[in-house]
């Protein structure tokens, strides 16, 4: 990895670049582009044609320089958009005085425009042949080294835009949330059910029982909560007239933090008028493997050495039931709370008074 005397050479040596191509009138930070293209609409229409084949093809992409790599006279790069990457292709014989320009001034992690033709390289790499070139955008900052990558957890859950810019999974992950959320409410609003926002601002820290976040409201002269849950409002709702309601909410708990747990995160509640509870698990299980559906999990799928089975009906036992089933826990609610907290200790269980 590098050193830090060394990230710090860089950073100077891109400053300096940066400041020749002011001085050379140029701006490094434009907000225009000509782009026509997409890499994966390139790959999709010309992925097939034989290699050393030109297309006749001209086009122009936008996107960040992953990779720059000279060989003999030529320089290929790897340039990555949000829909994927294309190798680009520059010569001299193409770009002229641009090609020593490329060389001198443009960086890993610079975002560029690049236009040319369509073809495949003799090895079978579908390629743009450059024959002009635009900086957009010139990256001060280095990117992590290709094979060391960035691995420090704290680090990539801080810094999640060069998490997503050094580990293409995470895009990957993001992009199944994004079609869970938007499942999700297709599947409910399909139903019938309405999505509403209830306040995050509240007088009573209600709905579950957490630690809240305490602001204080001017005008009111009072102080307020950040929502732990929506339960309340959305019941009031219910009240109200509405028979199903429901909400994809931002909620505030103030207690622990780690990887795995953010004091602020997004919960669905969902509330419905003249059901029960085996009605609301009927809709849990049909929403859950639509989900599961929806983001390429058919049948089974094994999670940490465990199988599941999205196409099986749940099994649904009581709450002792499966703790005595699963657990291997003998428990009865005559036990008190005394009881509970020495059954807990003796499992090694964390409470709290």
């Amino acid at each position: 990895m590098k050193s830090e005397e060394e990230i710090s050479s860089e950073l100077q040596q891109r400053r300096q670049k940066l400041e020749k191509i002011k001085a050379a009138g140029k701006d490094p930070y434009q907000s225009r582009l000509k782009r026509t293209q997409q890499t994966a609409t390139i790959k999709e229409q010309f992925q097939e044609i034989e290699a050393g084949s030109h297309t006749g093809f001209n086009c122009t992409l936008a996107g960040r320089l992953r990779a720059i790599r000279r060989h003999g006279k030529a320089t290929f790069a790897v340039l990555e958009d949000g829909f994927g990457s294309l190798q680009l292709y520059l010569t001299v014989d193409k770009l002229g005085e641009q090609y020593e320009q490329f060389l001198a001034d443009i960086d890993i992690g610079d975002i560029i425009e690049a236009s040319g033709e369509v073809f495949k390289t003799r090895r079978g790499e579908l390629s743009l042949a450059v024959a002009s070139y635009t900086l957009l955008t010139k990256s001060l900052r280095p990117l992590p080294e290709k094979w060391h990558g960035l691995k420090d957890v704290e680090v990539r859950y801080r810094q999640r835009y060069v998490d997503l810019i050094v580990n293409p999974q995470v895009k990957a992950v993001f992009n199944k949330r994004i079609k869970i959320i938007k499942t999700i409410r297709h599947y409910l609003n399909e139903r019938g059910f309405l999505e509403v926002e209830t306040p995050m601002l509240q007088p009573i820290p209600g709905g579950a029982t957490a630690r809240p976040f305490v602001t204080y409201h001017n005008a009111l002269d009072m102080n307020l909560y950040l929502r732990i849950a929506p339960e309340l409002y959305l019941k009031r709702l219910i009240v109200g007239g509405y028979e199903k309601v429901y909400e994809l909410n931002r909620s505030f708990r103030n207690e622990g933090i780690s990887i795995k747990h953010n004091p602020e995160f997004t919960m669905l509640e969902v509330y419905q008028a003249y059901a029960n509870y085996h009605d609301m698990l009927d809709l849990t299980e049909a929403l859950i493997k639509e989900v599961a559906k929806a983001v390429g999990v058919s049948g089974k799928l094994e999670y940490q050495g465990i199988e599941l089975d999205f196409e099986a009906k749940w099994q649904r036992l009581p709450m002792l039931a499966a703790l005595k089933e699963y657990a291997n826990l003998e428990l009865s609610f005559d036990l008190d709370l005394q009881e509970l907290h020495q059954l807990a200790d003796k499992l090694g269980v964390v409470t709290t008074p």
